[in-house]
């Protein structure tokens, strides 16, 4: 029983690739996306379907950060301009894209950003950084959120750019996160100049209107409902083969108990996630819902994680899949899943951090439902 090809094992030719095989089918790589920009058109039920289908085949998940956040902002907010330079390639996957939101000292709190754009002419001059940004290392192209004015309310004077990361000024440097794995990185910026050109939508302001717009969108798929699913199963299938004592490990009451707590969980998700997915308004009238499904749906992928360990036991050691699959002569020790689900672990202690943390997602919900 093979693990499945996630989006972060897979590198930047492999991405390529499976973008282009999906885009071959009639523009797939970008699932949300209308036919005028060369999406399938698909209504909202049939891209939850397409999400269900790739997740339960163990296939890779579609590179969200240019097909599911900034081409669709950039639909939303870019000019006619912006929409026939920059869509184009991010169908295709001619250019790669990564996220430049979150910074050293601003953590998930997006109104505390500090990495300055000054306006100098036509142009835009960044001096700053960007912290755990997903595949930095091998993207072409970073859209980020800057300081562009200091006056007023924390969420004004913050701009949407567009930036070249081969532009002279920029360095990229690797973080490996717990797992052994490099997927994240700070991207530093030192006298970066951006053409005017590349600003998505209003200066000081359009920026925090965009970066709600991107991270509503994001923090839907944050749930995970579809992959949560198929990692279950796999869950389930390997407690029927992992002897307790004497027994398989499905048959312990007290573990039995735990995974079924954790199925119903991620149904009652499910059946949340769908009323706002095909209910009235759909997902365009999502505010404090997807911080919502953003944090139950992080914490029932950890648990699930968890369980998965926890049934492993001694066999659930700290094992990169890379090394098997790139000439790895060692030998394996267990189920093969093994190292996956170790690594799936450690990963997952980010999920309740990343598309804002889920302390920020309750205060967002305080506010917008109760008031506070």
């Amino acid at each position: 029983m093979r693990t499945r090809a996630e989006h972060f094992s897979l590198g930047r030719e492999d991405q390529r690739r499976f973008h282009r095989a999906l885009y071959e089918r009639g523009g797939w790589s970008c699932p949300s996306w209308p036919r005028k920009w060369g999406g399938p058109g698909w209504s909202y039920p049939q891209q939850y379907m397409f999400e269900r289908e790739l997740a339960l085949a163990g296939a890779p998940r579609v590179n969200q950060y240019g097909s599911m956040m900034i081409g669709p902002a950039i639909m939303a907010f870019g000019t006619r301009e912006q929409q026939e330079r920059f869509l184009p390639g991010i169908l295709r996957a001619d250019v790669l894209w990564c996220q430049g939101f979150f910074e050293p000292n601003a953590s998930s709190d997006l109104a505390y950003l500090r990495c300055r754009a000054v306006r100098d002419g036509d142009e835009y001059i960044i001096n700053g950084a960007k912290v755990w940004t997903s595949d930095a290392h091998f993207s072409d192209w970073i859209f980020g959120l800057f300081r562009t004015d200091s006056a007023g309310k924390r969420q004004h004077g913050i701009t949407l750019l567009l930036v070249d990361l081969s532009s002279p000024g920029i360095e990229v440097r690797p973080i490996v996160k717990l797992e052994g794995v490099h997927e994240v990185n700070q991207v530093s910026f030192d006298d970066v100049r951006v053409p005017g050109s590349q600003r998505v939508g209003e200066e000081h302001l359009g920026g925090w209107t965009a970066a709600k717009y991107i991270l509503g969108n994001e923090r839907f798929g944050t749930a995970e409902v579809s992959r949560t699913w198929a990692n279950l199963d796999r869950l389930k299938r390997l407690a029927a083969h992992v002897p307790e004592d004497s027994r398989r490990l499905d048959a312990e009451r007290d573990f039995a108990a735990k995974v079924t707590d954790a199925e119903f969980a991620l149904r009652a998700l499910e059946l949340t996630e769908m009323r706002f997915l095909f209910g009235p308004g759909r997902p365009d009238a999502m505010e404090a819902e997807a911080s919502m499904l953003k944090i139950r749906g992080t914490e029932i992928q950890q648990r699930v994680s968890e369980l998965t360990v926890g049934a492993l036991d001694h066999y659930a050691h700290p094992q990169v899949p890379e090394q098997v699959e790139v000439g790895y002569k060692g030998a394996l020790v267990g189920p093969w899943e093994a190292g996956y689900a170790s690594r799936s672990y450690f990963s997952l202690r980010a999920a309740s951090i990343y598309s804002g943390s889920n302390e920020i997602q309750r205060n967002i919900m305080a506010k917008a439902v109760l008031g506070l």
